[in-house]
Formats: structure tokens, C-alpha cells, sequence
């Protein structure tokens, strides 16, 4: 029984490596999203740091719009972001996990 424990910790050790691996990895997933019609575009990684955001000139006269449009197009490229980043972590973890006596409704 020793033995299996010590298994199981060396395989939650291997999947915490893995699980910090994917998370650094998805630092260079970049994410670009932009309005429907094109003004304003944001690009961030699947770990939701803004690396870019583009502004068309037209929509620098109008305060209001533009934050509006920054609010909406950032909101839809972090909604993108975790999805990918949370479906990601979750196959890692999941293929990390040592097969645990009543975990098998988890998986």
C-alpha cells in the first residue's frame, strides 16, 4: 500500500508539472478578437494578458463608443481565452491524475 501511495504522489507531482508546462505554454496562445465591423481589434494570450489593442480612427472623436466598443470586443476575447485556457488545463490534469479508488466519477 506504501508503495501505491508513493506512486500516486509522484504521479500528482508529474501532473503539477505538467498542468505549470501548459500554463506557461499558454502564454504564446494568442487570442485576436475584434468588432463586427472591424474598428476595433485585441489580441491576448489564452492566459488573458492584453498584448495589443488596434483603434480605427474614426472612432477616437467619440468617447462613449469607443469605450464601448473596448468593453464589449475585450469581454469576448477573455470569454475566448479561458475557454481555451480552462479546456487545456483540464485535458492536462486529467491525463495526469493517478487513478484514485472513487475518483472515477471525476474523470
Amino acid at each position: 500500500m506504501f508503495g501505491d501511495l508513493m506512486g500516486m504522489m509522484g504521479k500528482l507531482k508529474e501532473a503539477q508539472q505538467k498542468i505549470e508546462a501548459t500554463k506557461k505554454q499558454l502564454d504564446h496562445v494568442l487570442i485576436d478578437e475584434q468588432s463586427n465591423d472591424g474598428l476595433l481589434k485585441v489580441t491576448l494570450t489564452a492566459n488573458r494578458t492584453i498584448k495589443s489593442i488596434e483603434v480605427d480612427a474614426s472612432l477616437l472623436g467619440d468617447k462613449d463608443q469607443l469605450e464601448d466598443y473596448l468593453v464589449l470586443v475585450i469581454n469576448k476575447a477573455i470569454t475566448r481565452a479561458t475557454q481555451i485556457n480552462e479546456a487545456e488545463l483540464a485535458a492536462v490534469a486529467k491525463e495526469g491524475m493517478p487513478n484514485l479508488p472513487g475518483m472515477d466519477q471525476f474523470r
